[in-house]
């Protein structure tokens, strides 16, 4: 462990604290500022890192939604009770269609994770939120706040989500897509997103700690311990920013910018990627 290594897990964690949330893909960044300072760790802890990181991005969903999440809250009537256990509810049925298709196929998903795909998956959605958003132009969403998701739509929305295994695609990209496309404000899009993460993010990071030790038959050293720590509490930190921005962002602007974004950011994923392979040859 070194001072410029810390530095580097410091430079990955605000990454992924301000993209986890943003319809950007955090994988596609990471992997590129990654390629880019090339954190000095073995392969198989690289990939346990740029999963578990993700941990700290999503404590910043508990504790700014604590209140509106928590069913046992004594401020909260009997109504607001049983209202936040059925939204606990949409979201686990939700997350149902990634858990059967993420377990039985994550070694494969893990193949996925390279350059050429993330560029080609963070150009197909930038498109597909453009056209989407010009589609949209005037329109008046019918469900405007999370509360009015119904199970039915809880269950099209996990769906979208599995599309996120793919790296480059965007966890939030997908499911704010899709809940766009039933019929979601951008704003209920963006909350339902947020709360979705947080059982499929606890369930990645406890799969991936699983395989290292107990299928690659590895374990953490204590500075490989300490980079995760403070990876998780750097994510933490600035996802409470990046939350905070995107559902003000929403509320004056559309997604066509991260459209944009997405595509101009592939042509470079996919231009760094491909000159590497020349100049590698």
């Amino acid at each position: 462990m070194s001072f410029f290594e810390i530095l580097k897990v410091l430079v990955l964690g605000i990454v992924e604290g301000f993209t986890e949330w943003l319809p950007i893909s955090s994988t596609g960044h990471m992997i590129l500022v990654d390629e880019i300072i090339h954190l000095d760790v073995s392969q198989a802890f690289r990939e346990v890192f740029m999963v578990v990181i993700q941990l700290g991005a999503i404590l910043a969903v508990v504790v700014l939604y604590f209140h509106r999440l928590n069913p046992f809250s004594p401020r909260k009537t009997e109504n607001q009770k049983r209202a936040t256990i059925r939204l606990w509810m949409k979201i686990v049925v939700a997350c149902i269609p990634a858990a059967i298709i993420g377990i039985p196929f994550d070694n494969l998903l893990d193949k996925l994770m390279n350059g050429y795909v993330v560029s080609a998956m963070l150009i197909l959605y930038g498109v597909f939120f453009i056209l989407l958003e010009n589609r949209n132009r005037g329109v008046q969403f019918r469900i405007q706040r999370v509360t009015q998701i119904s199970f039915r739509t809880a269950a099209c929305i996990g769906l979208f989500q599995v599309l996120a295994m793919v790296p480059g695609t965007s966890r939030s990209g997908a499911t704010i897509l899709g809940a766009m496309l039933l019929g979601c404000s951008r704003g209920a899009a963006a909350e339902f997103s947020f709360f979705l993460g947080i059982p499929v993010m606890f369930g990645a990071s406890f799969l991936k700690i699983i395989k290292f030790i107990f299928v690659d038959g590895m374990t953490f050293q204590a500075y490989e311990v300490f980079y995760l720590l403070f990876g998780m509490a750097v994510a933490f930190g600035v996802s409470v920013y990046s939350i905070k921005f995107l559902m003000e962002y929403v509320k004056q602007h559309d997604f066509k910018f991260f459209g944009y974004y997405r595509i101009v950011l592939g042509i470079i994923v996919l231009s760094y990627f491909g000159i590497s392979a020349l100049v590698a040859a």
